[in-house]
C-alpha cells in the first residue's frame, strides 16, 4: 500500500467498488477518487456516497476533465487514454501496482485476456479496432505484465478462470461489499412488489426493442412495477416505458446497489443479464429480497448478439 493513491473512475459501479477496494486496504493510507467530468450519473453517486460518510482517508474529489498523471486504480482498463497513461507515466507509473476494480461485464472479459497471456490485446468483446488500436492495447497487456495488477471483483468467476488469472502473475481479490454492507438502512424502497431493472442490451442492437417493451407491458398488466432504467438506457425508450399503465420510472442515477438497499422481505427484483445481480443477492438476498434473472428468449436476441456473447451473460447471471 502506498501513502497517497488515485482512482479514476468513469461509472456509478467504478465508484463504488474504489471506495470499496480503498475500504479493503488495496490503495493507499490516503485514496483520491476521482470522477470523469461531465456525467451526471457520477455526480449523483458522489453525493449518495459521501452521505453515507466515506471510509477513514478516502476523498471523492470534484470531477475532472483529465485522469491524474498517476494511476493507482481504474475500472476500464480497455478505455484507450487509460493504456495511454500506463504507457507514458514512466516507471513510477503506481509504485509497481495497478488495481483494477469491477466495471461489469468488461471486468470478466479483461480476466480472461490477463489468463491468456500477454500475446493477447486489450480490447472490449465487440471492438472492431484499428491496427494503432490493437497495437495499443497489445502494449497495454505487456505493460501490465511487468506490474503487480490486483483485479478487484464481486462477480462470479470460476475456479478454472481464477486459478489460470493467478498463474498469469494477476492478484485476484474477491470482495462483497463489505463498506456498503456495513451502513446504515437506507430510505425505504419502493412499494411496488416488483423491481425491474433496466437493460443496455436494446440500446446496444443486441435485444430487439419491440420485444423488450411488450415484455414490460404484458408484465405491468399482471402488477404494478417500479422500474429502474440504466444508465446507458436509450431516454426515447424510457420515455415510452414511462408511458405504460402500472410502471413507476424512478430516475435515480445511481447504482442499484445503492438505490435498492432499502428493499424488505416480500419484494422482487427482475433483471435483464447484468452484473448487477450478483451484487443485489449479496446486499439483500439476506433481508428476504428475491433477486430473479430473466433469461432472453431466443427470439429477442438480434442478429448483432453472436452465441458466444449470449452464452457469457447467461454465464453471468444464473
Amino acid at each position: 500500500m502506498v501513502e497517497q493513491a488515485s482512482a479514476w473512475v468513469e461509472s456509478p459501479l467504478q465508484m463504488l467498488c474504489a471506495v470499496e477496494a480503498h475500504h479493503a486496504g488495496l490503495l493507499g493510507t490516503a485514496t483520491a477518487v476521482v470522477p470523469r467530468a461531465g456525467l451526471r450519473p457520477l455526480k449523483v453517486t458522489r453525493q449518495e456516497l459521501r452521505a453515507l460518510g466515506l471510509p477513514d482517508g478516502l476523498e471523492l474529489t470534484e470531477p475532472r476533465e483529465t485522469m491524474p498523471r498517476r494511476l493507482h486504480a481504474v475500472g476500464d482498463a480497455f478505455s484507450g487514454k487509460v493504456q495511454l497513461r500506463w504507457l507514458t507515466s514512466g516507471t513510477g507509473i503506481t509504485s509497481g501496482r495497478i488495481v483494477i476494480v469491477d466495471d461489469g461485464l468488461a471486468t470478466l472479459r479483461l480476466l480472461e485476456l490477463l489468463a491468456a497471456g500477454p500475446s493477447r490485446p486489450l480490447l472490449r468483446a465487440r471492438a472492431r479496432p484499428t491496427a494503432p488500436r490493437s497495437a495499443l492495447g497489445l502494449a497495454a497487456a505487456l505493460r501490465l505484465r511487468m506490474s503487480e495488477v490486483s483485479v478487484f471483483t464481486a462477480l462470479p468467476v470460476t475456479d478454472e478462470l481464477a486459478a489460470a488469472v493467478r498463474r498469469a502473475g494477476v492478484d485476484l481479490v474477491r470482495h462483497d461489499f463489505a463498506w456498503l454492507r456495513a451502513q446504515p438502512p437506507s430510505a425505504e424502497g419502493p412499494a411496488e412488489r416488483t423491481i425491474v431493472l433496466g437493460t443496455s442490451l436494446v440500446r446496444n442492437g443486441l435485444v430487439h426493442r419491440d420485444h423488450y417493451l411488450r415484455w414490460l407491458t404484458e408484465l405491468a398488466a399482471r402488477e404494478p412495477l417500479a422500474y429502474y432504467p440504466h444508465r446507458r438506457e436509450d431516454p426515447v425508450d424510457v420515455a415510452l416505458i414511462r408511458e405504460r399503465p402500472g410502471i413507476t420510472v424512478h430516475d435515480a442515477g445511481v447504482p442499484a446497489e445503492l438505490t435498492l438497499r432499502g428493499l424488505d422481505a416480500g419484494q422482487r427484483v427482475l433483471s435483464l443479464p447484468s452484473t448487477a445481480i450478483t451484487s443485489l443477492r449479496v446486499l439483500l438476498s439476506p433481508r428476504g429480497v428475491a433477486i430473479e434473472p430473466v433469461n432472453v428468449p431466443d427470439d429477442w436476441w438480434t442478429s448483432r448478439a453472436e452465441p458466444a456473447l449470449r452464452s457469457h451473460l447467461t454465464g453471468v447471471s444464473g
